[in-house]
């Protein structure tokens, strides 16, 4: 795994860690499943725990989300907007977990290009940034992302730590 990178997520994530606010795997299109959610990953140097930031291509849902928020706190860093293979995404911090190598399916691929998905440097600049923000707002005990994730950091780092 590396910082920057898209991926994917085992549906043993989703067993192990049952939190109905996590974004549940796999979507079904047309009577085909697809790998979905797809992730943004990012690691957590003090825990050496990645942090996976999903993203949806629901704009208008998302961007009247973020204005809502805009106007009554005056700020969102909850949800941001980049763009993935030329298509304005909406990134969910609100929706971000943490996970270990062991939970990866695969990586995302433009499977025209064949190589891996990435974003524009700036735009992820920002978006890690905003993210150690939430994070860190999250872990002095605001109510930022929906998932129960700092139960499931717990038991990942002590995972990692017994290896």
């Amino acid at each position: 795994m590396y910082t920057g990178n898209f991926y994917f997520l085992t549906d043993d994530y989703f067993i192990d860690f049952p939190d109905r606010f996590l974004m549940k795997n796999k979507e079904v299109v047309n009577g085909a499943t697809h790998d979905r959610p797809c992730f943004y990953a990012f690691l957590d140097s003090n825990t050496q725990i990645y942090w996976m930031i999903p993203f949806s291509s629901q704009l208008p849902k998302f961007q009247n989300e973020y204005q809502k928020k805009i106007i009554k706190y005056g700020r969102c860093d909850t949800i941001a907007f980049g763009n993935i293979l030329g298509h304005q995404k909406a990134f969910l911090l609100q929706n971000m977990c943490p996970v270990i190598p062991r939970y990866i399916k695969n990586e995302y691929f433009d499977s025209n290009a064949n190589t891996q998905v990435k974003l524009d440097g700036v735009f992820e600049k920002e978006l890690i940034q905003k993210a150690k923000k939430v994070l860190n707002l999250t872990r002095q005990g605001r109510t930022l992302i929906f998932p129960d994730v700092l139960v499931i950091e717990k038991i990942l780092i002590q995972e990692i730590s017994t290896k």
